[in-house]
């Protein structure tokens, strides 16, 4: 930097410091600070010079950003004094500019530099709350906030980012309680980000600004496994609590972080002395990077909060803004928590007084209480209870819930005071810019043809790789994502010195997940072991392999992909990288580390990317599957299966922040072996379902955020109705946290539906049989013959029936009168029903009517006036009084295929029934056993004592725009 950028830097860096509360002339104020400076200074402190200087500059020229600082705090200004306009709008930019006193030319040209930044903010959805967090209640109280943010300034944040997650932030700060009121009052809330996508920083900036405005003890539940609740605490101890707050005193020697390279490096926040000899206030850790919450003397002493004041209570703001806060990031186990509780029990100070924040780190794993409470007395599962003994413990605790996979704390009963449903809030956190998520690896709703696909236009194509999941004789799938782990290495290394510099990868990893057993990783570490020590990486054979992979893969991909990153012009151009790559990675004899509680087979070291770089192959289960993040991982070899939604989504760790390597990030994922078994599990539909899942619900939060009139158009008691399911094995929990679900609506376009459910009593028997009798005496005389042969098996299903149809408008009222062994459990089919049929235009035209009927003459009855019989069919009640299947296999391929779900069969009856918007109904009137005798002799049966039974496909083409299959709500015990 010459001279003269250095002096206008100064100028302009003084000017903008003078309006930290409104924009003013900027002009005058540049004018002002030129007179100190002297006369070259005047010339640099003119709008002319601005504008030369503007004309040549790029957008990462320290004036710029200086510029994009400053403007980017005013475009995010909540309702400041100085402008009624919308925060983050080009009226909001254009008042400031204006207020600077800039001209139209210099205008355009810093906001072609720095945009307005319009990327979406969080998503609240609320009940209304009272406002006391605001910037006139922080006044000169603020402390660990400012200091947050401006490391996150240093660590090369951009001014957007920081912008953003202050805003985030406040939207939870400002729904807690306000801590100094004399009325108690617990919020809850639940805060649903991305996987690995910065949940911590979020909460880590919750957590300054509450202790800032009075929040005293700040309890963090950190996972349930040692190694999250250590890389939390670390966390928080470098970018929040500092060097001081540590040391208190001691020697740096003494610090439990004396072998972190980053506490050497200085990377850890420093304060510039105690805060409480600052002006500011100490945060005091009640654990450490080692050491879990302990119940100790001089623990709860360390707990007591000094009163300056004794005869006001602890959160009056004369005793609170004087009094150290408390921080401690404990395990999600049942006997830490109870030292914690009985500890907090023996304090003098009144629990009733003292402002308490709970942040619950993954907040859907073990806090939700999994007990089925359609059992009697059945018992809180053992964490749940523990918070919900805290919660009562401290009535001034907020709770704030963590998560990326939201479903299994929405579906908790609302009504449960002692629970944790967020009954107050849910924010939902932006995608942040640079993350790889979900999407980026699926082509969802592209609009490009799957034959049109490429690595250029297809996220499959260029990330993912298909293996197998059932076989593990083949070790070429394992292989080749072990030459790509390598090639990806010696790629960064190759960037690194041409660009990137030295080091500048810090980490690069390769995750190998199969499964959670502790025997399977013992079995996985022998084969990769094997695989890795013959892989020749440094001989010919290792070259020719990785030169045909980088041919035929990474050299492709990369060439349109690499946002600007070096790309190697040919394989001989990296092959000089490769043994250093190779010897990086396995040069200790060590290539692989096995991250679970098996002492015998963690020679590789542990998997802590704090104290040291790590390249390296991991193999692990639930505890790579749950929070812990995985840095550098660039390819993934994954087969584990699992059947529902939250659990696959966290075990995602590929997703999270890739600079400089998106384009090298490989996915080799589980597909099916052979289309149409059903029994096979895809593990890219999977993620590609849960990944509109997520979506789905995302966009109906943000659906529903906005204000009408200054209300809220929903609260958080009405989100579960939005959680739906487009993938009907892959439920979005888990079972155990499903029991207070309930299902609204299945959408079943071209599937075959078969409702069980039938009533018992003689009276609603006969109330559905005369309701389908004009229905069976409207139906052909003569039988049709139906059949569908599957194309390639040889599998031919035929079977005759008598024929009808009904208008939608009457099949739906008849439906609408029927009933059931229990309300509602035919609701989520008629739900959809209901909506295909008075959609508009309705997406079902008419309803072919069919009566499968026997080959020979017996089983016949008679049913209504009409001299007419039917075929019986003789079924029998199982679990709580349901049937099993009703219907026969036979006569489900050629109703779908008239429904369009299937395509021809080559049966020329079935196919002269196909149409348009056409659904299915088959009836079948079922005989219990007991009342099979009387019938078999007579042919005659009370209609009070026949079930009448019937099953339906809607049309293939009736599905919803958003695909969704299942949507859910919540069981409320208060409305029981």
């Amino acid at each position: 930097m010459n001279p003269n950028e250095a002096l206008r830097l100064t100028l302009h860096s003084s000017a903008l410091a003078g309006m930290e509360q409104r924009p003013k002339n900027v002009l005058r104020a540049l004018a002002y600070q030129s007179e100190e400076e002297g006369p070259q200074a005047s010339a640099l402190a003119t709008e002319q010079d601005f504008l030369v200087t503007l004309n040549a500059a790029h957008v990462t020229d320290q004036l710029v950003e200086l510029w994009r600082k400053q403007l980017t705090k005013w475009d995010y200004a909540e309702n400041p004094s100085w402008s009624p306009t919308e925060r983050r709008t080009d009226e909001r930019r254009s008042a400031v500019l204006s207020l600077l006193g800039l001209s139209g030319e210099v205008q355009r040209i810093l906001n072609s530099l720095i945009p307005v930044p319009k990327e979406a903010g969080a998503v609240v959805i609320s009940e209304k709350f009272i406002p006391w967090y605001t910037p006139q209640s922080q006044q000169g109280r603020s402390w660990y906030w400012p200091a947050y943010r401006r490391l996150l300034s240093e660590k090369g944040w951009p001014e957007e980012a920081i912008a953003g997650l202050d805003d985030a932030s406040d939207r939870v700060v400002e729904r807690l309680a306000d801590p100094t009121s004399e009325t108690t009052y617990q919020s809850k809330g639940l805060v649903v980000g991305h996987v690995q996508s910065g949940k911590t920083a979020n909460f880590t900036g919750v957590i300054a600004k509450a202790v800032d405005s009075g929040y005293r003890l700040v309890i963090i539940l950190g996972g349930t496994l040692n190694l999250l609740r250590a890389q939390t605490q670390r966390r928080l101890d470098m970018e929040l609590v500092g060097r001081e707050n540590i040391l208190r005193g001691a020697a740096e020697y003494e610090s439990d972080y004396a072998d972190d390279p980053a506490w050497a490096q200085g990377k850890f926040l420093a304060h510039g002395g105690l805060p409480s000899a600052l002006g500011g206030f100490d945060i005091v850790r009640m654990t450490t990077r080692d050491n879990d919450y302990k119940s100790l003397l001089q623990g709860i002493v360390a707990l007591e909060f000094e009163k300056q004041e004794p005869s006001l209570p602890l959160h009056n703001p004369r005793n609170l803004h004087r009094s150290s806060a408390r921080l401690m990031v404990v395990k999600k186990n049942k006997s830490v928590l109870a030292r914690l509780v009985k500890d907090l029990n023996k304090i003098k100070t009144p629990l009733g007084e003292i402002p308490v924040l709970i942040i619950d780190d993954e907040s859907d794993e073990a806090s939700v209480n999994t007990a089925n409470p359609g059992k009697p007395d059945a018992d809180r599962t053992a964490i749940n209870d523990k918070i919900s003994e805290l919660l009562q413990l401290l009535p001034r605790a907020q709770y704030v819930g963590y998560t990326a996979t939201p479903f299994a704390n929405v579906f908790i009963d609302p009504s449960d005071s002692q629970d944790i449903f967020p009954k107050d809030f849910i924010v939902s956190l932006p995608r942040p810019a640079g993350y790889m998520g979900a999407q980026d690896f699926h082509d969802l709703d592209s609009p490009v043809s799957p034959a049109d696909r490429t690595i250029l236009n297809s996220n499959e194509k260029a990330h993912v790789r298909n293996i197998r999941l059932t076989s593990n004789d083949d070790e070429s799938e394992l292989q080749k994502a072990l030459d790509m782990f390598v090639l990806t290495a010696a790629t960064k290394l190759y960037r690194e010195k041409h660009g990137l510099g030295d080091r500048f990868f810090q980490h690069h990893t390769m995750l190998v997940h199969e499964s959670v057993r502790t025997a399977d990783h013992r079995e996985l570490h022998s084969r990769v072991s094997k695989l890795w020590w013959n892989s020749g990486y440094t001989g010919p054979e290792g070259h020719k392999r990785l030169r045909r992979l980088f041919d035929e893969d990474l050299a492709p991909v990369s060439r349109v992909r690499a946002d600007g990153f070096a790309v190697p012009p040919s394989y001989d151009d990296l092959s000089p990288y490769v043994g250093a790559a190779a010897i990086r990675i396995g040069g200790d004899d060590q290539p692989i580390i096995v991250v679970n509680g098996d002492s015998d087979l963690t020679a590789g070291g542990d998997a802590d990317f704090d104290k040291r770089p790590i390249w390296k192959i991991l193999i692990g289960g639930q505890k790579l599957a749950r929070g812990f993040t995985v840095e550098g991982l660039t390819v993934t070899y994954y087969r584990r299966r699992t059947n529902n939604a939250s659990t696959l989504m966290q075990m995602g760790r590929w997703f999270g922040f890739r600079k400089g390597y998106q384009d090298l990030v490989r996915l080799y994922l589980g597909r099916e072996e052979a289309s149409g078994k059903s029994n096979v599990i895809d593990l890219y539909e999977a993620f590609a379902a849960i990944c509109r899942d997520e979506e789905t619900f995302r966009r109906e939060l943000e659906r529903y955020a906005e204000l009408i009139d200054g209300e809220p158009q929903v609260t958080p008691e009405d989100v579960p109705p939005l959680v739906s399911q487009h993938l009907p094995w892959l439920k979005p929990t888990s079972p155990n946290k499903m029991y207070n679900t309930r299902v609204v609506e299945i959408r079943s376009a071209g599937k075959w539906e078969e409702p069980t459910a039938y009533p018992t009593e003689a009276s609603a028997l006969l109330h559905n049989t005369e309701l389908w009798t004009p229905v069976l005496e409207s139906l052909s005389e003569t039988r049709s013959s139906f059949s569908y042969s599957f194309d390639g098996t040889g599998t031919h299903h035929s079977f005759d029936a008598l024929t009808g149809t009904i208008s939608p408008g009457e099949l739906l009222r008849l439906l609408q009168s029927l009933k059931w062994d229990t309300p509602g459990r035919f609701a989520p089919h008629l739900t959809y029903l209901e909506e295909i049929t008075r959609s508009n235009p309705a997406k079902v035209e008419d309803w072919l009517v069919v009566a499968p009927q026997h080959s020979s003459g017996n089983k016949r009855l008679s049913i209504g006036a009409s001299d007419r019989s039917l075929s019986w069919f003789g079924r029998k009640r199982r679990r709580e009084y349901v049937f099993g299947a009703i219907s026969e296999p036979k006569h489900r391929a050629a109703a779908r295929r008239i429904a369009g779900a299937l395509p021809q069969g080559g049966n020329a009856t079935t196919e002269q029934h196909v149409a348009a918007r056409r659904g299915v109904v088959a009836l079948y009137p079922v005989v219990e056993p007991e009342q099979r005798p009387a019938v078999e002799t007579s042919g005659q049966i009370d209609p009070g004592k026949v079930v009448m039974a019937f099953t339906f496909v809607a049309p293939a083409s009736a599905t919803g725009t958003d695909g969704r299959i299942v949507r859910f709500t919540t069981i409320n015990s208060a409305d029981d």
